[in-house]
């Protein structure tokens, strides 16, 4: 197919960009990709009378010779000559593509005797009902072959990576997903297989897939990298630099080395360095390219819907998450989890290493859950009785010492969107201690820690709690305020209600802290004891803030700079523990 005729040496004149032996799917990838980089001569030489993708050739124009393999690969002068059974090839690089199935091979779960289970490549013919089992380039292979035959074809691709096929491999399944050509499994795999009317029944063991019957079950096993004595690979050919095999690293392994996925941009840069070779795309940008795959894992993990999302400003959101079941009960002040996958997209692009490990699973991050304040008429809300938890989060943004993992994927996310909410609530940082409607209960908080006192101060006001009640938070700009106009309202309406914002970064306002009203005595000022025998006092937010004293032996130690509750403890305040009541309560955001 396609090339000149051979000379009377028996090499052909011309000389070749690359041979690829082997029409494995990464094989058709590298040349897919080369011609696309500017290459213009490849020849793929095929032992067997067929490709891995047959509907890739013609649109591609790919040269193959059919029943072809390599004996040996030499090195002469600058080029590489590669002998086949029929004809010998100069050229300027080689790719080992071709891999044979590991015959030791066995599937981990136990196989009935049957000639409808298969191990290997077997023509089933057309108009089956088949299964095929496994996780790679293979396993797509043998999915396309069975669907061109006219089968309706299942894939079990539990444990799939996406990003780990070879672009080939990653296209085709995509094809065969968007045209409806294969039924694409990637959470689940048979945990068992047993013979019903002599017919292999597969019992997937989740509530996602039903027990399925098949005509035909396929296992595609792992695949054996060739060696260079596979191919007649001399020392001196593997030692240029341009003999590149499609396998995993290893110490055992030639350096020129690399998987399906990566190998066409590994052999472009090393062999051929006027070729302008586009990027290889990020793993979370080739996995998102596989819309089953997100979905299931979304189906998998994500129990909840989020039903608002209102944006203080970019940085900052109000949010509110509605369970697909169970109860969202809480005392105010608890807190609750949610949870983003790893291969949800970030707002930024920030370096995240753990994304590439754990890319199948779970952020989970804490929130304290917050409060509406307000119903929709007006009046203060039980949020008891709504069916969603509301949340009030800031963006982290990345340092040298920490990528934050769950924020910068929910600023992508919009009302209607899926999430995971953990299926309990949790804490002690609640008004359990405040048993007194006269004591006096102030609440000091640092940016978004003000959540748990949104509902806090909403639950006082409801039971008709009588002594003063103060809401004091520190903020950078007051645009990081974003309850502000909802306080208001309560200090209008309650007049034992008080808020004290206090931004930090505003040109207008003095930079004061929360421990500066200790300082100061603001609290004398506005006419709200501060006691030790009568008050509460309720701190959640940054540990600085916070400062709680560490000690052994009985000596205290408090940290620098001061922080508010040491001030308070020099005032005859107590810390709250466990086994010892006090009336310094705290939850540290951080």
């Amino acid at each position: 197919m396609g090339g000149d005729g051979p000379i009377s040496d028996g090499v052909r004149a011309a000389v070749y960009d690359l041979v690829i032996v082997g029409a494995s799917a990464g094989g058709l990838s590298t040349a897919i990709s080369s011609l696309r980089s500017g290459l213009e001569r490849i020849r793929i030489i095929e032992t067997s009378d067929h490709v891995a993708f047959p509907d890739l050739v013609g649109p591609n124009q790919l040269d193959i010779g059919f029943g072809e393999h390599a004996t040996s690969v030499a090195r002469h002068g600058e080029h590489l000559v590669v002998d086949t059974n029929r004809l010998s090839y100069r050229t300027r690089a080689v790719l080992v593509a071709d891999r044979h199935d590991d015959r030791s091979w066995q599937p981990d779960i136990a196989l009935p005797e049957s000639d409808r289970i298969h191990l290997d490549r077997f023509d089933v013919g057309h108009d089956h009902d088949v299964l095929v089992v496994g996780a790679s380039d293979h396993a797509v292979e043998l999915t396309a072959q069975l669907a061109s035959a006219g089968n309706r074809v299942v894939l079990a691709a539990s444990g799939m990576d996406p990003s780990k096929l070879s672009p080939a491999g990653a296209s085709v399944l995509r094809r065969l997903e968007r045209d409806r050509q294969a039924t694409l499994l990637y959470r689940s795999t048979p945990r068992h297989l047993t013979l019903v009317d002599g017919y292999p029944m597969a019992d997937f063991g989740d509530r996602r897939t039903p027990d399925l019957q098949f005509d035909h079950v396929f296992f595609a096993p792992p695949r054996v990298m060739f060696t260079p004595a596979d191919v007649g690979v001399t020392d001196d050919a593997l030692a240029s630099g341009k003999v590149w095999f499609i396998g995993d690293p290893g110490p055992d392994r030639p350096a020129t080395t690399a998987p399906g996925w990566q190998v066409g941009i590994a052999l472009a840069q090393a062999c051929f360095p006027e070729l302008d070779v586009a990027p290889v795309p990020s793993p979370l940008e080739r996995r998102t390219r596989h819309v089953g795959a997100i979905e299931e894992l979304r189906a998998e993990h994500y129990n909840a819907t989020i039903t608002h999302f209102e944006p203080t400003h970019s940085d900052l959101w109000v949010l509110r998450v509605r369970p697909d079941h169970g109860d969202t009960s809480y005392l105010p002040g608890q807190y609750a989890s949610l949870g983003l996958g790893h291969w949800e997209e970030r707002i930024d692009d920030a370096p995240d290493p753990d994304a590439e490990q754990r890319w199948d699973k779970l952020i989970r991050r804490s929130y304290s859950i917050s409060s509406r304040m307000f119903d929709e008429y007006g009046y203060l809300s039980d949020d008891d009785g709504v069916g969603e938890l509301e949340f009030y989060i800031v963006l982290v943004p990345p340092t040298e010492d920490n990528t934050p993992a769950l924020t910068p994927r929910l600023a992508l996310k919009r009302v209607g969107d899926r999430i995971y909410l953990g299926p309990k609530v949790a804490g002690r940082y609640t008004l359990n201690a405040v048993k007194d409607p006269a004591a006096e209960v102030v609440f000091f908080s640092t940016g978004t820690g003000e959540a748990p006192h949104n509902g806090m101060v909403v639950e006082l006001l409801r039971k008709g709690h009588t002594g003063p009640i103060v809401s004091a938070v520190t903020v950078r700009k007051s645009a990081d305020l974003g309850y502000a106009d909802k306080h208001r309202e309560l200090e209008r309406r309650y007049p034992n209600y008080h808020y004290l914002p206090m931004p930090t970064r505003e040109p207008d306002v003095p930079k004061r802290y929360l421990q500066d009203l200790i300082r100061d005595d603001d609290f004398a000022a506005m006419g709200v004891p501060l006691s030790p025998g009568s008050s509460h006092v309720f701190l959640c937010g940054n540990p600085a803030m916070i400062g709680l004293p560490e000690g052994d032996d009985g000596e205290v130690v408090y940290p620098e700079p001061v922080g508010v509750v040491q001030l308070l403890s020099e005032r005859g305040f107590t810390l709250d523990r466990r086994n010892a009541p006090g009336n310094i309560h705290y939850e540290e955001y951080w």
